[in-house]
This record gives structure tokens, sequence and C-alpha cells, in this order.
């Protein structure tokens, strides 16, 4: 009797295992130590209280930092959005939010990102940053410009697909080396983020796999910038497995999209 109670206590316990996809939403109040020293350095955020891209998170976030250190800046991870206040903004040129997803901010935290972009601070945004977990106005407007709407699924969900670059001269897409066909998980949106001010770095050519009817764009971004802001903001959707951090050409990007956002 003692070992089937055993069993359907563990079986129980399985069944309330948490999804490490989907942790629950966490809202912080009190803010990280910052590193003495720091000044003009990268703010790399990967808060997740929507999907958890536990698969490249820890691996993107190392390259993130490599990449500040070639760029000659100093580098701070967290998880703890309470460093979204104006005291400890001012240490930080650009902000990486590296498949931050959800509504991590509380109002006064969001106050405090507009405030930094408006006097100039950089936002380069990463794959689930951009996904549907995102309902506050002023981070949809600013940050993506646009709403996700889904991914294909299954055996299609992860596809090579051609990248057309839309304009290589940008400091964002420079160095960029074509053709270029990666694997990923392809993001579509409901519309073009240029009808809403946005200006397109580069597409994916929808003839080169298979979006499937709903999610079909026809002009189809997959990286551009807010050109309206003070501060510089970049997204792109591309990024969802450990691997694509390690492509010479999206760490090419991603030094670009850091350097360009910082100044």
């Amino acid at each position: 009797m003692h070992k089937l109670l055993a069993l359907v206590g563990l079986v129980t316990m399985g069944q309330a295992a948490p999804n490490p996809h989907l942790p629950a939403a966490i809202y912080d109040s009190v803010a990280p130590t910052l590193p003495k020293g720091l000044q003009r350095a990268v703010l790399i955020v990967s808060k997740t209280n929507g999907w958890r891209h536990i698969e490249h998170i820890p691996h993107s976030n190392m390259v993130i930092a490599d990449i500040a250190r070639t760029l000659g800046r100093a580098s701070f991870a967290t998880e703890n959005a309470a460093v979204f206040n104006d005291e400890d903004l001012r240490h930080f040129s650009v902000v990486v939010l590296n498949s931050a997803s959800g509504d991590f901010l509380t109002r006064e935290q969001r106050a405090a990102f507009a405030r930094f972009v408006a006097r100039g601070g950089g936002v380069v945004a990463l794959h689930a940053a951009g996904d549907d977990s995102h309902t506050d106005a002023w981070y949809s407007a600013t940050v993506i410009g646009t709403k996700f709407i889904g991914h294909p699924g299954g055996s299609d969900q992860f596809q090579p697909a051609r990248i057309m670059v839309d304009r290589p001269q940008h400091p964002v897409m420079t160095g960029v080396k074509l053709p270029w066909a990666p694997v990923d998980e392809w993001y579509s949106f409901d519309a073009n983020p240029a009808a809403r001010g946005m200006t397109v770095l580069a597409r994916i050519d929808e003839a080169s796999y298979r979006p499937g009817a709903k999610l079909a764009m026809g002009m189809h971004p997959v990286i551009w910038i807010n050109p309206s802001t003070k501060g510089r903001v970049v997204y792109s959707a591309l990024g969802h497995s450990p691997e694509a951090y390690d492509d010479p050409n999206y760490r090419r990007i991603l030094v670009n999209a850091i350097r360009w956002a910082a100044r």
C-alpha cells in the first residue's frame, strides 16, 4: 500500500512539474548591484515572463558578452528587470534584449526604459523580444513596430531560408556575406513594420522555405530599425538556436548592431 501511495505521489509530482519554457511571471522590485566603474557598458537582459528560450539563452548571453569585449565595452548580464531605473541605466549605452519575453517591466521600469531611449540609449532586441507576449503599447511601437503571429510548426519549425539584404550599406548589415540561408525558426508578423515607420534592413525570401499559407507575408522582414527615436533601436527575428550565434554572418550582424546602437 505504501509503495502504491508513493508511486501515485511520484506520478502526481511529475504531472505538476513546471514547464521550464513557461516560468512563472516575476516582477522585480530590488535592483541588482552593478559592478563598480561601469560606464558606457552593454546591458544584457534575458528576463522571461513569457516563453523562455532555454536552448539558446545561456550560450547567446556569453556570445553577446564576448562581442562587448571585442568592442572594448564592459557588459552586465541580468534577469532582474529592476535594473531599469534611471540611475542604473545611465551606466549603459545599449540594452540587448536577448529573447526577453512577456511584459517583464513594471510601469515605473518601462517609463525609465522609455527615458533611456529618449535620451539616446540604444536597444538591440533579439528573437523572442519581438513575440506576441509583449503587449505594452510603448514597447510594441518603439521596439517592434508590428505584431508576431506565429512560426511554422512540426517538421517545418526549423528550415533553411534565404536572407535578402535590402540595405547592404547600412552599418548593421556591413560585411554580411551572401548567399546566406541559415536554419532558424522563422517568425511571421501581422504587417510589414515599414508600414508603421520602421526601416527594413533584411528580409526572408519566402520562395526559399515553407511558411504555410497563414504565415506567408510576401514581403517578409527579418531585421529592421526604428529611425524615429533618438536612441538607435534594432530588432532581429533571427536566433532561436544556440548555433545561430556562432554563425559568422549573424555574429557580424550582432557586432554591427551593438556598435551602431551604442554609438
